[in-house]
């Protein structure tokens, strides 16, 4: 008996299958703002928290557009969605693109993936537990004599979802340092050999990323450099498996 052919896979297909992924990943991160939309008030009031608590006593926040306290909360909790939601998404993304990897992108891929989530969740832990407090303790300080402190709701989400989106980023320079090593873009030994323009890069990406000050520069730039070495120890052990195995492979040929 003749075994049938395998049907083969169209590219509509694939658009079909995106899709689908697309849309479980949009049903996910409503799923989760459904659940958390009550309490978007109390998650406002909770992520507001290291300004009011800087700020002089008897003042308050303010909102100068109508709509803003509605709006603000909402878009907070929506933001705060996608980032919970986050590894339900890369699963998604895991689940399109693992069909088409080799075992040994899947080894690499998986483990990235789950790396990168738990590094932007510390990034942004890491901005708003050490961050915050010393950066809203300066300016609060700075602020010249006759001048009343009161900080527009909209104007500090923005500020604060700005440093989220850019300390999250910045603690992802590891998987970047791997994925580059990986893919053959340099090696370990040349970004070692890069080390003085990095940490001159590190203070001015700090400097565009961060309030013109030179605390929360120094508390962007000092974590990047540290996870630029940790970034390059492990690609390290990674790039040197990799010449093993290429070794092995033409010692076997």
């Amino acid at each position: 008996m003749s075994s049938s052919p395998t049907p083969s896979v169209t590219l509509f297909d694939h658009l079909l299958e995106l899709r689908d992924r697309l849309l479980r990943s949009v049903v996910g991160v409503l799923l989760v703002f459904c659940c958390l939309v009550y309490f978007s008030q109390d998650i406002y009031q909770y992520v507001a928290q290291p300004l009011l608590a800087t700020m002089p006593e008897g003042s308050q926040m303010i909102a100068t557009d109508v709509a803003s306290p509605f709006f603000a909360p909402f878009k907070l909790t929506l933001v705060l969605s996608l980032f919970i939601a986050m590894p339900f998404v890369l699963y998604q993304v895991w689940s399109f693109v693992a069909p088409g990897l080799y075992s040994s992108e899947k080894r690499l891929v998986a483990p990235l993936m789950l790396g990168s989530t738990l590094l932007f969740y510390s990034g942004i832990a890491f901005a708003y537990f050490l961050v915050f407090p010393v950066v809203f303790a300066f300016f609060t300080s700075v602020a010249p004599e006759g001048v009343v402190i009161a900080t527009d709701i909209s104007s500090y989400l923005d500020f604060i979802l700005k440093l989220f989106f850019a300390f999250g980023a910045a603690f992802e320079i590891p998987i970047a340092i791997i994925l580059m090593c990986w893919t053959g873009m340099t090696t370990p030994d040349s970004l070692r050999e890069k080390r003085a323009y990095v940490v001159v890069g590190a203070f001015v990406i700090g400097m565009l990323l961060t309030p013109p000050d030179i605390i929360s520069q120094t508390m962007l730039a000092v974590p990047m450099l540290l996870l630029f070495e940790i970034g390059i120890i492990i690609a390290s052990f990674y790039h040197k498996d990799d010449e093993d195995e290429s070794t092995d492979v033409r010692e076997n040929d």
